[in-house]
């Protein structure tokens, strides 16, 4: 095993030298044998104490030049020009069976010059990045993951109490952020800011090298990856809950999963947060959110665009300005999946503007009942196999729902069923089985308490989130009514 140093090369005034923490007893709480393989990493060569050493950063191989990354960002909106890996450190590139770079990079692994809190991190937190990378990447979410989780044997404080510390290693296909390029930009320094697009074009758009316009085209990229995934997370019920610039990734990977949760019942006002207290990056902002931050990427950008700072905006202008399109036809594409409509040959086409007209009065249904999200759709996808019962049980029906333009919820059912959904196309776009937010903490309470089996069965269902497992129905299940509201919590 190699561990390259890319970008620690290419890119020193953007990185720190440093090493992570050497804990006394550390030990292995979860390791990924999927990831592992993916990554042409033989697990049987990493026993532990091994294994633990080299997920922490301690036993690297011969080489490797671990760093803490620089970068800005805008957090809730305000401008930080120097943020930065501070309880983090990027381990360096592995390449993979298929020749591709990927990042190995440690969470928790203790203060750098960048850290604004102790540098530490405690075992749920790192356990929930973990569960949720795996569960999104299992929805076809583009993700990090995490390679492993270990527990260092040391104890942190965290909200009054001292809780038991742990390291996660990810892996990415970058760590470069909207925040790398506001950190370049605002060193002043034309020459650096050149490297770092040419290494993020190298690394996500290597089509593009050496091309005239490639800055723009690398602008086009980002652009068209964020809005295909933004879209992806609102049709799952995603909620980031800080998408700061220093959060969004040049690849289009969902990074960070501290206060992110998932909806129950469909709200676009739905914000889990502590510390959201204006409800910024809600459900349903986040298509909003997602273009303020590629402005700010295009802002960054801008000296490289064109010597000419109009012709520069312009082209940046071009670009952000087809975001909502390229937006709006992933949330449509996937919508159409999610309602069985997505290939009408041999049945009644519905063309875009009637799909739209449908999808509307649904949500407006959907919002109005407090429905939940997630098993609606599995509960339309029985309908149009021929059983209503559980729609019926879920959506009132006012008028009849004879799809006469009534106006009373469940009017647009008939219309729907007319188009002639397709229920295994269903099936295969709607989940079954999400991170439900009650199982999640329940989960990471068990396993803070050292009973892993909760964590592990929910893992287990949620690596197959289409397919029916006999004895998961809880796991289908919202949260009880009646309970406190969600709260997520950022973890440092």
């Amino acid at each position: 095993m190699t561990l390259e140093h890319d970008f620690a090369s290419r890119l020193p005034e953007l990185a720190v030298p440093w090493r992570a923490f050497h804990p006394e007893t550390p030990r292995t709480l979860v390791w990924n044998d999927a990831l592992a393989a993916e990554l042409g990493i033989d697990a049987d060569r990493l026993p532990e104490p091994l294994r633990a050493r080299f997920l922490l950063g301690n036993a690297l191989p011969r080489g490797s030049a671990p760093v803490a990354q620089a970068y800005a960002g805008h957090q809730f909106g305000g401008y930080s020009p120097r943020l930065g890996d501070g309880r983090a450190l990027l381990l360096g590139e592995m390449r993979d069976p298929a020749g591709r770079l990927r990042d190995l990079h440690l969470k928790g692994s203790g203060r750098t010059p960048f850290a604004r809190a102790d540098g530490f991190a405690a075992v749920a937190p790192m356990l929930r990045e973990y569960l949720m990378g795996e569960a999104m990447a299992a929805l076809g979410v583009p993700t990090t993951r995490a390679l492993g989780v270990v527990a260092t044997g040391r104890r942190v404080p965290r909200d009054g109490e001292l809780r038991d510390g742990a390291v996660l290693a990810r892996v990415a296909s970058s760590h470069l952020r909207v925040g790398s390029f506001q950190f370049a930009r605002g060193l002043g320094d034309g020459e650096v800011l050149t490297r770092l697009a040419d290494y993020a074009v190298e690394r996500h758009a290597p089509e593009l090298a050496g091309a005239p316009d490639r800055y723009a085209g690398l602008l086009d990229a980002v652009v068209r990856a964020q809005a295909g995934l933004v879209a992806q997370w609102v049709l799952v019920g995603f909620v980031h809950g800080v998408m700061n610039t220093d959060n969004m990734t040049i690849s289009g990977e969902t990074i960070d999963y501290g206060p992110c949760a998932f909806i129950d019942a469909f709200d676009p006002a739905a914000s889990f947060s502590s510390i959201d207290h204006q409800g910024r990056y809600a459900y349903g902002n986040q298509p909003s959110i997602a273009l303020w931050n590629l402005t700010r990427f295009a802002e960054a950008l801008l000296p490289l665009l064109d010597p000419d700072v109009e012709t520069a905006k312009a082209t940046a202008v071009a670009s952000l300005d087809r975001f909502g399109g390229l937006y709006n036809d992933a949330w449509m594409a996937g919508m159409r999946g999610k309602l069985g409509l997505a290939h009408p040959a041999g049945r009644v086409a519905v063309d875009d503007g009637a799909l739209a007209e449908l999808t509307a009065d649904m949500l407006t249904d959907l919002q109005r009942h407090r429905i939940d999200y997630t098993s609606f759709f599995r509960a339309l996808g029985r309908a149009a196999a021929g059983d209503s019962t559980a729609l019926d049980g879920v959506l009132p029906r006012e008028g009849g729902g004879s799809g006469a333009g009534d106006g009373g919820s469940g009017h647009w059912v008939q219309r729907w069923l007319g188009a002639g959904p397709d229920a295994d196309e269903m099936n295969r776009a709607n989940p079954l089985y999400i991170p439900r937010n009650h199982l999640v903490e329940e989960a990471l309470d068990a396993a803070e308490r050292g009973d892993f089996a909760p964590f592990s069965r929910l893992l287990d269902v949620l690596a197959r989130p289409f397919e029916e497992q006999s004895g998961s129905e809880r796991y289908e299940r919202p949260a009880p009514e009646g309970g406190p509201a969600h709260v997520t919590f950022c973890g440092t």
